[in-house]
C-alpha cells in the first residue's frame, strides 16, 4: 500500500533530522546517502500531493482547462479558455507558484519567465515582482531551520564564483549541477524550458484538455529561435517537432556544458556550507561589508 502523504511527511522530517547529524559528524558518506534518499522521498510526497488533489486540484502540474464551447462565426478555433474567478482570500501562495513553474520549465528561470509560464498554464496571475524578495525570504528560512519544509526555492549559482546568478531562481531539490549557469548553460536552459513547455501542452491534449493559447503563445516564442522548430507553412505549431528541434540543438552544447556545470558543483561541494549550496556564496561586496562593517 502506497506511504499516506502524513507519513511521507514523518519520513522526510526523520531524514532531514538524520542529515543534520550525519553533516555535524563531517561523515560525507552518510551525508550523500541521506541526500539521496531525501530527494527520492520529496519526490514521492510531491506525487502523493497531486494524486490526493485530484484532476481538479491546485497542485497538479497538469492543471486541465476548462472544455471550450464550439467555435462560433467571429471567434478563434483554439481561443483562451475561459477561467474561472476565485476570491483573494484562496490564493495560492507564491513560493507554490514559483515551485510550479519551475517544475514546468525543469531549469533555472527569471521571474519574468517564471510568471509567464505559471500564467500560461494556471488559473491565477503571478506577479513577477513580488519574487524580488522571495530568494531571501526563503534564505532566511532555511538559515533558521534548515531542511524544514519538502523545498525551497533557491539561486541558480555562477560557475565561476558560486555566487547567485543575477535573476535567476531554482529549486533546492535540483541537483547542484542542475543549478550551476556556465557559458553555455543558459542556451541549453532555454531548450529545457522550451522542452518542458512542449511537454506540458502535449500532456494537457492527450488528457482531452485543449492547451490555453497563452500556452502556445509562450511555446510559439521558444520555438522561433530553433533551428527546425517553426514551420511556417504548417497551419499550427507541432510540439512533438519541437521537442525533437530543441534536442537536436541541445546535444551540440550537452557535453561540454555538464562538464562546466558537473566541475563547478564539485567545487561548490567541498567549499560551501549547505546554504551556500543553495544561495550561493556571499559576492566579495558583501563580503568586505561583513568583515569591515561599511564599504570603502
Amino acid at each position: 500500500m502506497a506511504a499516506s502523504l502524513e507519513e511521507l511527511e514523518q519520513r522526510l522530517s526523520q531524514l532531514r533530522t538524520e542529515l543534520r547529524g550525519a553533516v555535524r559528524a563531517r561523515d560525507k558518506a552518510e551525508t550523500a546517502r541521506i541526500r539521496g534518499a531525501l530527494r527520492e522521498a520529496e519526490a514521492v510526497w510531491e506525487q502523493a500531493l497531486e494524486s490526493e488533489a485530484g484532476p481538479d486540484g491546485e497542485a497538479l502540474l497538469t492543471e486541465p482547462s476548462p472544455p471550450q464551447a464550439p467555435a462560433t462565426a467571429g471567434e478563434p478555433h483554439r481561443g483562451e479558455p475561459r477561467r474561472k474567478e476565485r476570491p483573494t482570500h484562496g490564493s495560492i501562495p507564491i513560493r507554490e507558484q514559483v515551485h510550479q513553474a519551475l517544475t514546468l520549465l525543469g531549469a533555472p528561470a527569471s521571474p519574468k519567465l517564471i510568471s509567464s509560464a505559471y500564467e500560461a498554464f494556471f488559473t491565477e496571475s503571478l506577479v513577477a515582482t513580488k519574487l524580488a524578495s522571495l530568494r531571501r525570504d526563503e534564505e532566511r528560512s532555511f538559515t533558521a531551520q534548515g531542511y524544514a519544509r519538502p523545498y525551497y526555492i533557491c539561486a541558480a549559482l555562477t560557475h565561476d564564483r558560486l555566487v547567485p546568478a543575477r535573476g535567476l531562481l531554482a529549486l533546492s531539490t535540483w541537483p547542484v549541477e542542475r543549478r550551476i549557469i556556465g557559458p553555455l548553460s543558459p542556451r541549453a536552459d532555454f531548450l529545457t524550458h522550451t522542452v518542458g513547455t512542449a511537454e506540458q501542452i502535449q500532456r494537457l491534449t492527450t488528457a482531452g484538455h485543449p492547451a490555453p493559447e497563452a500556452a502556445w503563445r509562450l511555446l510559439r516564442r521558444f520555438a522561433l529561435t530553433i533551428p527546425g522548430a517553426y514551420d511556417a507553412a504548417a497551419p499550427e505549431l507541432d510540439p512533438a517537432r519541437v521537442i525533437a528541434a530543441a534536442r537536436a540543438e541541445a546535444a551540440v552544447h550537452q557535453q561540454e556544458d555538464d562538464q562546466q556545470r558537473q566541475s563547478a558543483a564539485q567545487r561548490a561541494c567541498a567549499q560551501l556550507a549547505d546554504a551556500q549550496q543553495l544561495f550561493g556564496a556571499a559576492p566579495m561586496r558583501d563580503a568586505l561589508r561583513d568583515a569591515s562593517g561599511t564599504l570603502s
